[in-house]
């Protein structure tokens, strides 16, 4: 086994431990939640979300200490050793807020080529993906693959919106001139959870503007691991502008219609 295998292993392994145990300890969801407001009146964090990032934060640099660390909340180090952890600790945080399924905990590690490892629980759902960099992806431990070939009208496609209202005006335009044209559509609530639907052949295709790093980082490893195509529009770089998710044959008449 190689050097880099045994890295890779072990960053898997904690990375799937912190992300369990976060899980859990939002999976007891408290009765009252304290609220504070982010980009707009919509976008907002609760006290789970800080107390996620900080058990996920203090356990990874217990163990690495070395390590980088971009956090959603505002977790912030720089790397000495060449790896920053990439953390999403309440993706979902408006399923969590009412109530409904699919919120998750987001954990990657990158370096300077990109992401190496990437973990997904969404315990509401019973499902834990992980990814290495040229390893595959697995749900629950079985591997998993994309959907492919899909074309277009027979796909069924996952999104998601953005907390700007003048960019929701232009999305459900678009979403009302697409649905003609596919099976479906879904919203799940929840990036992450809808990119490792992609990998595991749940949902066709995948599209949304306004992601962050933490919102793609484990989600999109998962699905390119899985076969999936993670491009921006036309063909692009993925992250805020645009991500499209899909097999490839898929992929290809999405960014043709979004691009």
């Amino acid at each position: 086994m190689s050097d880099i295998t045994v890295n890779l292993s072990d960053l898997l392994a904690l990375a799937i431990e912190v992300a369990t145990d976060a899980a859990t300890l939002l999976s007891d969801r408290p009765s009252n939640f304290e609220i504070n407001q982010k980009s707009s009146t919509v976008d907002f964090a609760t006290q789970m979300d800080h107390a996620s990032e900080k058990l996920i934060v203090e356990r990874l640099l217990a163990a690495r200490p070395d390590d980088g660390i971009i956090g959603e909340e505002g977790a912030a180090r720089d790397s000495q050793s060449g790896i920053t952890w990439v953390i999403d600790p309440l993706d979902g945080t408006v399923n969590y807020f009412y109530g409904l399924p699919g919120w998750n905990v987001s954990i990657a590690a990158k370096d300077a080529d990109g992401v190496l490892v990437g973990v997904v629980a969404a315990p509401t759902i019973n499902s834990l993906w992980s990814a290495t960099r040229g390893g595959g992806a697995f749900w629950n431990s079985k591997p998993i693959a994309c959907n492919d070939p899909i074309t277009l009208d027979r796909a069924l496609l996952a999104t998601g919106f953005s907390y700007s209202l003048e960019k929701r005006i232009g999305q459900a335009e678009f979403a009302k001139n697409l649905i003609p044209h596919v099976r479906d559509i879904r919203r799940a609530g929840a990036a992450a959870v809808d990119l490792c639907h992609v990998a595991m052949g749940a949902v066709d295709g995948y599209f949304e503007i306004d992601l962050k790093e933490w919102d793609l980082a484990a989600g999109g490893l998962i699905a390119r691991e899985a076969g999936a195509v993670v491009a921006g529009r036309n063909g692009g770089e993925a992250g805020e502008a645009m991500v499209i998710a899909a097999g490839p044959a898929l992929h290809r008449e999405l960014t043709a219609r979004i691009g």
